[in-house]
């Protein structure tokens, strides 16, 4: 049978292997809806439609050769902080950024299990905020409603799946990048254990907080992509054990110990958990008691690992903000926090790296109890376009911390977190919850939300844009 939009990436692919569709048909279905899409969502930064549909025609006849590879002849896409050849990456901002002349590792790595990329999606200056908008490439909207943002900073690949102008794409999680805007759109959206997805040509990115990850709308599309686009650069330096994440899929979990946590991690500004988002979290653990879960409130002892987020965060700003062909062109909110990057980048730098292995011990602790961490993705629904695009500097601080203050701090530990559906507003907006595990243990969170998946069956719902 022919796919259509809502196949998702597994289905997709076996539809290819059986020949009962083409991948230039794919693809070409793929280009039509994104241009259909564009001016509604904005979702792509670039498209590469001719040499997308010559690798499409290429991979038929590979597969018309007996050839099988995983992804082979599926169109995905990359957010734009990814290089891929024959392309700029410009990362949000403005300027005449050279073309690149070599993909990405992980893009390098998508490509050699058959994959076609179709183009690079949308994301916010430097990846800094949770909304893609800025005069670089115009505002990214939410398909559950254009109104509304889709969150960020990998907005773009989000709003593209939710969409399903294709069956996944990746995405980059720094301060819960991918997991936020998988959580404002009703996806699942893995931020995997740092080094799982290499940074390559970066061998690291971001001071180590910042890793690629799958968007997509079933946990097997997203463990596919994250299997695909895994492995390291002989570069990079971070190489975490190697394992197929898709065989946890449809595996049983056990009876876990979950902890149920609402705490946020101290950051010296307001911010509160809406009660919506509470009722869908509190749900969402009442349903994993009833498959067999024991669940009680806990919460990770978070200590200081605010202060050892902000050196690391804006040194990875200043790195890039030196990457800009322009930087006149930057949003004066960039320039400020790459100067603070500059800053701090010293003493307060080579301490926040140090304070990891405390950190590690210290939050890490609920484990000793506790085999994962329930707790929201987002503080608030999706906020509406332009609410935070025009603040300052410490107003969009401000309110981007009370949207969102929960994803960050495993971007310090580098361990691996799963955003889930976890239901919608009265309004339909999209809410989400994550599921945190310590060192390595994508497995056991990926059979988790496997398992709840099953129960919940959110792929079954789409978006009308």
């Amino acid at each position: 049978m022919t796919p259509d939009r809502s196949a998702g990436l597994a289905r997709t692919a076996r539809a290819l292997a059986d020949g009962d569709v083409s991948s230039r048909e794919l693809v070409a279905r793929a280009l039509a809806r994104i241009e259909a899409a564009q001016p509604t969502l904005n979702a792509f930064r670039l498209l590469r439609p001719e040499a997308a549909l010559e690798e499409a025609e290429a991979a038929d006849a590979r597969l018309a050769a007996g050839e099988r590879l995983p992804l082979l002849g599926v169109p995905v896409a990359v957010k734009d902080d990814m290089d891929v050849a024959g392309t700029p990456t410009a990362f949000g901002c403005g300027g005449d950024f050279p073309v690149k002349t070599a993909d990405a590792e992980a893009v390098r790595r998508l490509r050699a299990a058959g994959a076609v990329v179709v183009g690079k999606t949308n994301t916010c200056e430097l990846g800094q905020w949770p909304f893609v908008e800025g005069p670089a490439f115009g505002d990214t909207r939410n398909p559950w409603n254009t109104r509304h943002t889709p969150g960020g900073s990998s907005g773009g690949s989000a709003a593209a799946v939710a969409a399903g102008l294709v069956p996944a794409a990746l995405g980059s999680d720094g301060a819960g990048s991918v997991r936020i805007p998988a959580a404002w759109t009703h996806l699942v959206g893995i931020k995997p254990q740092r080094g799982r997805i290499s940074t390559w040509p970066d061998p690291e990115a971001f001071q180590g907080i910042t890793v690629n990850g799958p968007l997509a709308r079933t946990v097997a599309d997203a463990a596919l992509l994250l299997d695909c686009a895994s492995g390291s650069h002989p570069g990079d330096l971070h190489r975490p054990p190697a394992f197929r994440l898709g065989d946890a899929v449809g595996r049983d979990p056990g009876r876990l110990r979950i902890a149920l946590s609402t705490r946020m991690p101290f950051t010296g500004t307001p911010k509160k958990l809406e009660p919506v988002v509470k009722a869908a979290l509190y749900a969402l653990a009442d349903r994993l008691a009833a498959l067999g879960h024991e669940v009680e409130e806990a919460d990770p002892a978070y200590g200081t690992v605010g202060l050892t987020f902000v050196p690391r965060a804006t040194a990875g700003i200043a790195a890039w903000a030196d990457r800009v062909p322009d930087r006149a062109l930057l949003d004066p909110r960039t320039r400020d926090a790459a100067r603070l990057g500059r800053a701090l980048g010293g003493a307060p730098l080579r301490w926040a790296r140090r304070a990891e292995v405390a950190l590690h011990r210290r939050v890490g602790a609920v484990f000793r109890r506790y085999d994962v961490v329930l707790a929201p993705t987002t503080a608030t629904p999706p906020p509406r376009i332009g609410t935070l695009a025009k603040m300052n500097g410490v107003a969009t601080d401000r309110a981007m911390i009370a949207a969102c203050p929960y994803a960050w701090p495993w971007n310090v530990l580098g361990w691996p977190g799963i955003n889930i559906p976890a239901g919608f507003t009265p309004d339909r907006l999209p809410l989400g919850a994550q599921l945190l595990g310590p060192a390595h243990s994508e497995p056991l969170l990926v059979s988790l939300a496997s398992q709840l998946e099953d129960d919940q069956k959110w792929f079954e719902q789409w978006p009308t844009v």
